[in-house]
């Protein structure tokens, strides 16, 4: 049985998560990369599972996780824009992951901030699982930038 401020914390993270989903769905609309387009639509996806991980805890229930997430490091993107390159669309993606950053790191944040906050340990490792989850996406992120000449 979760206490109140446990419920809370879900909560706030399950709106983060909403908000996340919302964002990489819509900049995915409008990145000029397709490249980027798929990496918006991947992180899209792995927040669905992360909210509906959160909303499992929610009802009850602890979905397992493996802790085992090394998708940032095996993200090799291949370059769409040249470093010489300085298009509008290459700045309107650049603002585009640029932003999605920050709000990694944000997020991150938020689940380092709330972890010691629930007494069951299962759920303690599901936060950070998710956490190391947003890590990877801002460095997936980062990589994008680098290869496109924008970091």
């Amino acid at each position: 049985m979760l206490k109140e401020k446990e419920i809370q914390a879900i909560n706030d993270l399950c709106t983060q998560e909403q908000c996340c989903i919302e964002k990489y769905n819509k900049y995915k609309n409008e990145a000029k990369d397709p490249v980027l387009k798929d990496l918006f639509a991947q992180i899209a996806s792995k927040e669905e599972e992360h909210l509906h991980s959160l909303n499992q805890v929610l009802a009850g229930k602890t979905p397992s996780c493996d802790c085992n997430d090394d998708s940032g490091k095996k993200y090799n993107p291949e370059a769409t824009y040249d470093s010489l390159t300085n298009s509008e669309d290459k700045k309107s993606d650049n603002f585009l992951v640029t932003d999605c950053i920050g709000t990694e790191k944000m997020v991150s944040g938020e689940y380092n901030n709330n972890v010691f906050i629930f007494a069951d340990a299962a759920i303690r490792k599901l936060l950070a699982d998710i956490q190391i989850e947003e890590q990877n996406h801002a460095e997936m992120l980062y990589k994008y930038k680098t290869a496109n000449g924008m970091a």
